[in-house]
């Protein structure tokens, strides 16, 4: 791929994405966008890969929001086309069938945030800061905030970020239920790295329908969720991965996965 604004590689089944506009504070642009899509459609159509950690380079900023130069030149319609162009990225992202890890490095304000609250979940710098300060501008969250953020802490607490635009500590965003745990900045790559490990060494199908049901779950109630999981269990059961954890865990062994989602 011919790629200006993003870092991409594949190493043991972990791919990592790397927003790399470092002037900018990786800040998001059209073309950033349009290349971030393109990207999460290779990685939904490669088998190899089994986990996607999202960073940004250097050490200040995971995604300091939109590019607030293109942003000013917007007409109505462009704006439009701007934050339609942005939901369809983030869009991909939540979608992707493979467990997705944000490791926030700086700042992400505005779709920073956003594009971190569509990843399975965060693991934060200490240095780390969250936020929607849309509202200093006159606008409001284009990319999914306002939807994904309030599903995630509660509306109250989505309200009064959104409302004030303030921006929050890592260690606040924690307590607030949207990162998982707050590490230092020297080891928050390495921290992240081996968790991705640890969960590519999970069956394929098992994650695919674990991450499937969850999300799905969320927007029904308890009982059609609790249908929904019978069901992805049954068909987990038919997985070459099923059989391999099931003949493992009888012999004493440890597991070693190597299903694919396509059964081939």
């Amino acid at each position: 791929m011919d790629l200006k604004h993003i870092l991409f590689q594949i190493e043991e089944g972990i791919a990592t994405l790397t927003f790399n506009r470092p002037k900018a504070l990786n800040a998001l642009n059209g073309e950033l966008l349009d290349e971030m899509s393109r990207t999460l459609d290779a990685v939904a159509v490669n088998e190899d890969i089994r986990v996607l950690v999202l960073t940004g380079s250097g050490d200040k900023s995971f995604v300091a929001g939109a590019d607030i130069t293109e942003l000013a030149r917007c007409n109505v319609l462009q704006a439009k086309v701007f934050a339609g162009k942005g939901q369809k990225a983030i869009n991909k992202l939540q979608c992707l069938d493979i467990p997705v890890i944000a490791a926030v490095n700086g700042f992400a304000l505005g779709g920073g945030s956003e594009i971190a609250l569509a990843c399975d979940f965060i693991i934060a710098s200490e240095n780390a800061k969250f936020g929607l300060p849309e509202i200093t501008l006159g606008i409001i969250p284009g990319f999914g905030g306002t939807q994904r953020l309030p599903r995630l802490i509660g509306p109250n607490m989505a309200k009064e970020m959104i409302f004030t635009g303030k921006m929050i500590s890592a260690a606040e965003a924690r307590d607030l239920g949207m990162v998982n745990r707050v590490v230092s900045a020297d080891a928050l790559m390495a921290d992240v790295m081996n968790t991705a490990k640890a969960i590519s060494q999970k069956g394929k199908v098992s994650l695919r329908a674990a991450k499937q049901v969850i999300n799905a779950g969320l927007n029904v109630d308890l009982k059609t969720g609790c249908r929904m999981e019978v069901d992805a269990f049954a068909l987990c059961m038919a997985s070459e991965d099923a059989r391999e954890g099931t003949t493992a865990f009888l012999e004493k062994r440890k597991a070693v996965f190597k299903g694919s989602l396509t059964g081939e």
